[in-house]
């Protein structure tokens, strides 16, 4: 029982961070931006390619690939959602959009760093500590710390800071925001700037642990949503309570079932709360005013 909270622990951690940084890019975009996945994706293959490929020391390389993966994150929207934007383009052409981002920038990273197995891990592998009858590694307990960090980092800066507040208020009423003398695509940056530099802190944190693939990125978007929306749109501690219950029902199920239904029991539980509770745990019921 100890090792299974444990474990869900670590995996509801790297969802969490996942969460964030969609969340925030889908409050003030109203759109899904998948392309959120390649850039996690891009964050593991930019440490590789730093501290692998150029030598640069370790922690330097995990800045400078936070870094790149906050500009991929700005690139995309200025050269295609924004654009798309002022053509009054729907949400779902930029669904579509950020799909074909996301599958040609997958098959970029495929043809520059191939499709095997790559690590960014030096040195032994460490025994896990033993807390409280679980087993968890040094990285496991450093996942789950900063995603800690990175959740009270998020929330305190939606709420007391002035760019903070202004991404709340073009969530809230883009058009309102706009007549306030809002900046809405500065604020709209802003937000993929922080969204794709979190998602690049998952990355490197998941080949960390269990190395990557060009496909990671995917599999880790959709736990993100699900995650998102179980907790619900628009509330931080919502999002870290949808990833704790993704993750602990995971982790349960695979104690009696086979792994390989894992996906399969995000899904249903993503269902379920799409018949009976769509706004999630904590998000609020949308209102509708009547004559």
């Amino acid at each position: 029982m100890a090792q299974l909270i444990a474990n869900s622990l670590y995996v509801a951690s790297i969802y969490t961070i996942i969460a964030l940084g969609f969340a925030l890019i889908y409050q003030v975009s109203h759109f899904f931006h998948f392309a959120h996945g390649v850039v996690f994706t891009a964050g593991a293959y930019l440490t590789f390619l730093f501290k692998i490929c150029f030598g640069y020391p370790f922690f330097f390389s995990i800045v400078v690939a936070i870094g790149f993966s906050a500009i991929l994150g700005c690139l995309i929207e200025i050269s295609i959602y924004r654009p798309l934007r002022r053509k009054d383009a729907s949400s779902l052409i930029l669904l579509l959009a950020s799909l074909g981002i996301y599958i040609v920038l997958q098959n970029v990273i495929s043809m520059v760093f191939g499709d095997d197995i790559k690590t960014i891990r030096s040195g032994i592998v460490e025994e896990g500590i033993n807390i409280l009858g679980a087993r968890i590694t040094p990285i496991q307990i450093t996942i789950i710390s900063v995603s800690l960090f990175l959740l009270v980092c998020c929330f305190f800066f939606l709420k007391y800071t002035k760019m903070g507040h202004a991404m709340r208020a073009v969530a809230n009423d883009p058009e309102l925001a706009r007549v306030s003398g809002i900046e809405s695509d500065r604020v709209i940056l802003s937000t993929f700037a922080l969204g794709s530099a979190l998602a690049g802190i998952a990355g490197i944190l998941v080949a960390l642990d269990v190395d990557m693939t060009p496909t990671m990125g995917m599999n880790a978007l959709l736990m993100g949503v699900v995650a998102v929306v179980i907790g619900g749109v628009g509330s931080i501690p919502g999002v870290a309570l949808g990833a704790l219950l993704l993750g602990m029902a995971q982790q349960f199920g695979v104690w009696k079932i086979s792994s390989q239904w894992q996906d399969a029991i995000a899904f249903v539980i993503l269902l379920i709360f799409l018949l009976f509770r769509p706004q999630g745990f904590l998000g609020k019921k949308a209102k509708t005013a009547t004559l």
